[in-house]
């Protein structure tokens, strides 16, 4: 659907599932694709434009399908080719889009393409991989780190070389600077996009270039001390030049079909993320934007993160905004779920595409695993900092209702992540039969996004907040010229204090359209509008 000129993935709600959580449909403790389907009108319930899948594809699961091993297929744990294709039909029957993840970079070590690389030094395919001669120690020829924790190189005994891993060992990266692996990766798009697929997600799109002499990186004199893959300035595996040749290419493939849409994941500096919308805006659709997950949640942060990135946006640069995801703490747990409803309020109001994880809806939180139940490698392989890089705690099982395992699977089978301890409370069932819950709260404002011109398209400005924009922070959403509709002033109180603002300059009145408390209507003074601590208005002037 488009809202009249615009596309649909530029007015809608993108919500992630991670598969593997939603809902097991077959009993083995794993979500799969048609627990999915099980839950769709659920998702439809939401008023969310698109559902993004994170990887359905075969795989030995060393990194839970981010090591992929056939690019063109659907892990049996998930279901097979049918259920997708029906999964698919049931989602464009609702009017919905589905975006699949894409995982270019690297594949598994299990890949028939890798398979042959490894084979021997003459192998038609060895070179679709990064291989190196080892340093004149017998070691790793450079000083390249693994996001997961060492060397980013492992030794191969049959060839007596080193493959280049960015991420666990059983992921080898493959080589961007023969053609035949784009080409080869070209097609594996056209395979889903002919299919009917919406869209892709691109996995670290920013990594796909590696420097061709492979030099050592220097030290990060800005490192933290913390997370060991920082000690590196990535210089020479991050943020290439050439990456943007082979994004250019992937772009053209979206763009032969029509209404597709390719958004890039980029966690680089805000002034690097706006390269990859490309030149000529050939490039990302949407480079992801991850700022709200790293400020500080302060309102001084938020708005000045804001106003900083809608300045640097060009024309025609689509913004977006995420406050969380598979890799990321859950915001409840980050700020605490009185001020999560406020950060659910600032997605679905600022101007851009909104990406929702499963499960922040309801207000779920990190959910602590015990260390026998570690799944995620990136804490296997580096438990001193488990605690603030592990990923498991952010895809336990979505909580359903009151049952068993928060109705995410049988009673008698056990989930392949722990369900948070107080599902009984934080749960879609619960929540939908309370009238002011997270989820009630939710979905008053994505309704109202999807209904109003100026909250799905229109413009932004920043309203001065006065003496308290230390802790409020306003902005007026405005309909595009050629729309007629009402406009909205939010105001957001990221504080814990109440306080009482003059926005006289904004108008008289409003109408209160949601508030986070969900109880507040009617009219407001907005020369003396009292806001209470933790606090959201949607104020329609």
């Amino acid at each position: 659907m488009q809202q009249g000129n615009r596309p649909w993935w530029q007015t809608g709600i993108v919500y992630q599932i991670y598969p593997r959580s939603f809902q097991d449909g077959n009993g083995d403790g794993v979500g799969d694709l048609p627990g999915i389907m099980q839950r769709l009108d659920y998702v439809h319930s939401l008023n969310v434009e698109a559902i993004w899948l994170s990887p359905i594809y075969p795989s030995p699961m060393a990194d839970f399908g981010y090591d992929v091993a056939d690019y063109t297929g659907i892990h049996p744990l998930f279901g097979t080719m049918a259920d997708f294709d029906a999964l698919l039909a049931a989602i464009h029957t609702r009017g919905m889009k589905l975006i699949l993840d894409l995982v270019p970079n690297h594949t598994s070590e299990e890949h028939p393409w890798f398979r042959e690389s490894r084979s021997s030094r003459d192998n038609a395919r060895r070179d679709w991989y990064i291989w190196a001669d080892p340093a004149g120690d017998g070691g790793p020829p450079n000083n390249w780190l693994s996001f997961f924790g060492g060397s980013a190189w492992a030794f191969d005994e049959r060839t007596g070389r080193y493959y280049l891993h960015l991420f666990a060992r059983e992921q080898p990266d493959l080589n961007y600077r023969n053609p035949a692996v784009l080409e080869a990766m070209l097609d594996n798009m056209r395979f889903w996009l002919d299919k009917g697929v919406d869209g892709f997600r691109v996995d670290v799109i920013w990594l796909m270039a590696k420097d061709e002499l492979l030099r050592d990186e220097p030290r990060n004199e800005a490192w933290d001390g913390i997370n060991p893959h920082g000690r590196l300035d990535h210089i020479y595996t991050a943020g290439l030049p050439e990456v943007h040749d082979i994004i250019r290419r992937m772009r053209q493939v979206v763009d032969a079909y029509e209404e597709r849409v390719m958004i890039g994941e980029i966690y680089l500096s805000q002034e690097q993320l706006l390269e990859y919308y490309g030149d000529e805006g050939d490039e990302c659709h949407m480079p992801f934007n991850f700022q709200l997950v790293h400020t500080s949640w302060n309102a001084g942060a938020v708005r000045t993160l804001v106003e900083e990135y809608e300045a640097a946006l060009d024309e025609g640069q689509w913004p977006n905004w995420v406050l969380g995801n598979h890799d990321q703490h859950r915001i409840a747990t980050r700020i605490g779920r009185a001020q999560a409803r406020v950060a659910q309020m600032l997605l679905l109001t600022l101007r851009g595409t909104p990406t929702c994880y499963y499960g922040d809806e309801i207000g779920m939180e990190n959910v602590p695993i015990p260390p026998e139940k570690v799944r995620d490698p990136q804490a296997v392989n580096q438990p001193e900092v488990a605690h603030l890089y592990g990923r498991d705690p952010v895809r336990t099982p979505m909580q359903w209702n009151k049952s068993a395992h928060a109705g995410f699977c049988p009673p008698d089978v056990e989930p392949w992540l722990p369900v948070a301890t107080d599902f009984d409370r934080w749960n879609v069932a619960v929540e939908e039969q309370d009238p002011v819950s997270m989820l009630s709260l939710y979905r008053a404002l994505s309704e109202l996004r999807r209904a109003e011109p100026a909250l799905h398209a229109g413009a932004y400005e920043t309203v001065d907040a006065g003496p308290h924009a230390g802790e409020i922070y306003a902005f007026l959403r405005t309909p595009p010229a050629d729309v007629s509709g009402d406009r909205f002033v939010v105001v957001l109180n990221l504080g814990n204090g109440a306080r009482t603002l003059d926005l006289g300059a904004v108008g008289e009145t409003a109408e209160i359209a949601v508030a986070t408390g969900m109880e507040r209507t009617g009219r407001v003074n907005l020369s003396a509008l009292g806001v209470a601590p933790d606090e959201g208005l949607v104020l329609r002037l």
